[in-house]
C-alpha cells in the first residue's frame, strides 16, 4: 500500500519544473509541471511543502489523484501530457525526456500514469514536494 509519493525536483526553468517522483522511497517516474510563477492558479508549479493526496474522478481527466491543501489552489490534479502546455497547473507523469514540436518535456505519459494508479492501492496518501538544491 502507497502511503507517501515525494517529487525532488531537478530543474526549474522556463521550459518547466522537471521532477523526479518516488514512491515509498522507490523512484517510480518523472514529473513535469509548470514553471514556478509564485502559485498562480493554473499557471504554477506547487510551492515545496507536504500535502494530502485523494483519489478523484475528475470529469475531464477520469479516475486520478489530486493534490490537497495547497494554499490558494485547488483541482490540482496527476494526469497525463506532455508539455508544459499540457500541465494547468497539474502535474504530468512520464518514463522520459523528451521534445515534441520543438518543445521540451516528458514522454510515455498515458502508460505512467495507469501504472501509477494501478500502484495507489490507496485512497488517499501524503506528498512531500521539494527542490533539489544546487551543488
Amino acid at each position: 500500500m502507497v502511503r507517501e509519493i515525494t517529487i525532488h525536483r531537478i530543474e526549474k526553468s522556463d521550459a518547466g519544473t522537471f521532477g523526479v517522483l518516488s514512491m515509498d522511497g522507490l523512484v517510480f517516474c518523472l514529473t513535469l509541471e509548470p514553471p514556478d510563477r509564485n502559485n498562480a492558479v493554473g499557471r504554477s508549479c506547487i510551492p515545496e511543502g507536504t500535502y494530502t493526496c485523494r483519489r478523484v474522478d475528475s470529469p475531464t481527466f477520469g479516475p486520478t489523484f489530486e493534490v490537497a491543501d495547497v494554499p490558494g489552489r485547488t483541482a490540482i490534479l496527476f494526469h497525463q501530457g506532455n508539455v508544459t502546455r499540457d500541465t494547468h497547473g497539474c502535474v504530468l507523469l512520464g518514463r522520459r525526456f523528451g521534445v515534441l514540436n520543438g518543445e521540451r518535456g516528458i514522454l510515455t505519459s498515458k502508460q505512467t500514469l495507469v501504472e501509477f494508479l494501478a500502484r495507489m492501492d490507496c485512497e488517499s496518501c501524503f506528498l512531500h514536494v521539494a527542490d533539489v538544491s544546487e551543488v
